[in-house]
């Protein structure tokens, strides 16, 4: 794929995005990628700019009454045979193929522009404003890019609002869910399969949590006029030691979407209560990952103001974001960004063109207008 292009800050967003993606950065490979973007942010004269790992954080200092942060990660899923990025028309729009076209280097790609504009000496934004692209969220959420930076420098996570370009194909999302991953495992006792009654099958001790799953009824919440969905399914399965054999080892994996007026205790407690039989029976169940939501908070000023004036009502996030992490600092935040969230991770994920321009307009706007 060649060497990592130069990113032309002054290009526009759709050149931008496309140059995003024809720089692969799976989550775990993201340095080539992170140091092309703090390259092009250093060479703008008017940010401050310190790496962290393979982030990058770069902020004005002008002494503005307030602060915006916007953040996005540099990373994506693993490459689908769909980089280089391919521009063509379907259906009578303009449509840009490619991994991580919609999650998230269109958002990343406006943010970029938006640093061009208001991080160049003279410029004159309303607020002060923070950048952060981030490496390594797509992955478990001790990796976390973005957690480490709350950890080694939490500062520059500060301000009043936080705008996450993550895919909401343009309309604003607030909060998000909680997810909780959980293996529940069993145990038997191996046995010739033609003598199947003198062992015990792990596979069919499992059946309990296959049922469950099966009459399992998700919830559904409206909180501040955002509709969350919760959803409890089965993502990964193991067992088996050959054909002829019972097996003694099985273990399922479950993911848990919970709404945000759960917890992560609370969750796990609902996890444990919907498997309850199945533990009665002897499986086990293990938490191996759990990253509470965020609730919407739009009754905060900050996240008012920006629904104002972007002029569009907010829903509700369905899936997990760093907003969780800037709500619990206490900072509102909100999701934005050009990408379609139902095109994340596909094989023909893309991003409508026509979708770029408008966002970039929209945050130059809310940018540029003194704070009531």
């Amino acid at each position: 794929m060649g060497d990592l292009p130069e990113l032309d800050l002054s290009a526009d967003v759709l050149a931008l995005t496309r140059a995003l993606v024809d720089a692969p950065s799976v989550s775990g490979d993201e340095a080539a990628l992170a140091d092309a973007v703090e390259t092009a942010l250093r060479g703008l004269g008017g940010l401050e700019v310190e790496r962290v790992g393979n982030s990058v954080l770069a902020r004005t200092n002008l002494d503005r009454p307030t602060r915006v942060v916007l953040a996005g990660h540099l990373d994506t899923v693993p490459i689908a045979d769909n980089v280089p990025s391919d521009l063509r028309e379907v259906d009578g729009l303009q449509r840009l193929y490619g991994c991580g076209t919609s999650d998230m280097k269109s958002g990343d790609a406006v943010m970029l522009r938006l640093a061009g504009r208001f991080g160049v000496p003279g410029a004159t934004p309303a607020h002060d404003l923070t950048f952060v692209f981030y490496d390594n969220e797509e992955v478990e959420h001790a990796k976390n890019g973005l957690g480490q930076v709350a950890r080694e420098r939490r500062g520059w996570l500060y301000g009043d609002l936080a705008l996450l370009l993550e895919p909401t194909d343009g309309e604003i999302e607030a909060g998000c869910q909680g997810t909780l991953r959980a293996v529940l495992a069993a145990k038997g006792r191996r046995a010739h399969s033609a003598r199947g009654w003198l062992g015990e099958n792990a596979i069919h001790t499992l059946g309990r949590v296959v049922a469950a799953l099966a009459a399992y009824q998700p919830r559904e919440v409206e909180i501040d006029g955002c509709l969350y969905r919760e959803g409890l399914n089965a993502v990964a399965v193991s067992g088996g030691v050959a054909g002829n054999v019972i097996p003694d080892e099985a273990s399922l994996t479950v993911n848990f979407r919970y709404a945000p007026d759960r917890d992560e205790d609370a969750a796990e407690a609902h996890v444990r209560e919907v498997f309850a039989d199945a533990l009665a029976a002897g499986v086990t169940l293990t938490v191996t990952d759990n990253a509470g939501g965020a609730l919407p908070g739009l009754s905060e000023p900050a996240a008012a103001a920006f629904i104002a004036a972007v002029g569009k009502p907010a829903r509700a996030k369905l899936g997990w974001t760093d907003v969780a992490r800037f709500a619990a600092f206490g900072i509102p935040a909100v999701n934005y960004g050009p990408g379609d969230p139902q095109l994340a991770h596909t094989r023909d994920e893309h991003v409508l063109v026509d979708r770029l321009q408008p966002a970039e307009d929209a945050l130059i706007a809310y940018l540029s207008r003194s704070p009531t």
